[in-house]
């Protein structure tokens, strides 16, 4: 049986205690522990290959943990020791819908307008009347700067115009988490400005955000906290003053010293 909490009775709103993940005989995750506190924006930097997106997906529930749990809001949305997993409660499946998660790849449904693309969750999963719908996707629209486009079909857009697509369809789901991995990656670097400058007027406004990224002057300027991840474990965290003026690991200055000197 999952305990499930009272609002206000936990002190993280995100919490990873003890998770590892496998797949096949590759450890992604190994006894890998996280914690967030409301409205912090973390950034989480590292290697190709370091667990960062494995670590996204477990939290937004698209991978299942081999050890371990997995808390938001206080209700444990994974728990597993080994063959023996919980299964989600009604409860937990609800909290699950509360994170959102935008990827490198667009995901749009090419067949739908912006409209249509960002009010679909709200149809399908919210039950809401298409009126309703409309008002709130155009809403979110206007946050992202596109209300203008949105009668424009995906392959009308730019790369960049996607992708705050993709974060005006995330947000109208009234997420309490967002997560973002590498958002940023496939698009050219003059569309990467209007992206990043919506991500950072999110987190300007107490967005729970978790951002996988290689943008260093985001995370510098953003961030409220940064955590190195290698091997699937995380090596270092502080703020980013010090995690990128004076790294205290070796595997840290190593990273940041092959990144920054591109």
């Amino acid at each position: 049986m999952i305990a499930e909490h009272t609002a206000g009775s936990f002190a993280s709103i995100v919490e990873l205690a003890h998770v590892r993940k496998s797949f096949g005989n590759r450890v992604v995750l190994d006894d890998f522990n996280l914690n967030m506190r409301e409205q912090e924006c973390l950034v989480v930097i590292g290697p190709s290959g370091s667990g960062k997106s494995t670590m996204l997906r477990c939290l937004a529930g698209l991978e299942l943990i081999d050890v371990g749990s997995i808390t938001v809001e206080g209700v444990v949305l994974q728990q597993a020791g080994g063959p023996h997993r919980v299964r989600p409660s009604r409860g937990a499946r609800a909290v699950q819908r509360d994170v959102g998660m935008i990827f490198q790849q667009f995901n749009l449904f090419p067949h739908m307008d912006v409209l249509a693309n960002v009010m679909l969750a709200l149809q399908k999963v919210r039950g809401l009347p298409a009126s309703e719908a409309a008002d709130l996707a155009r809403a979110e629209l206007a946050k992202v700067g596109l209300v203008t486009h949105e009668h424009n079909y995906p392959d009308e857009l730019s790369g960049g115009q996607q992708q705050r697509v993709a974060i005006a369809r995330a947000l109208v789901m009234r997420p309490k988490v967002l997560l973002f991995d590498e958002v940023t990656s496939a698009l050219d670097p003059e569309l990467v400005g209007d992206v990043l400058k919506v991500m950072r007027d999110l987190a300007h406004g107490g967005m729970t955000m978790v951002v996988v990224t290689h943008e260093m002057d985001f995370a510098r300027d953003v961030a409220e906290r940064v955590i190195f991840i290698d091997g699937g474990v995380v090596v270092e965290e502080g703020d980013p003053a010090a995690i990128f003026s004076a790294p205290k690991h070796e595997r840290t200055q190593a990273f940041l010293r092959r990144l920054l000197d591109r």
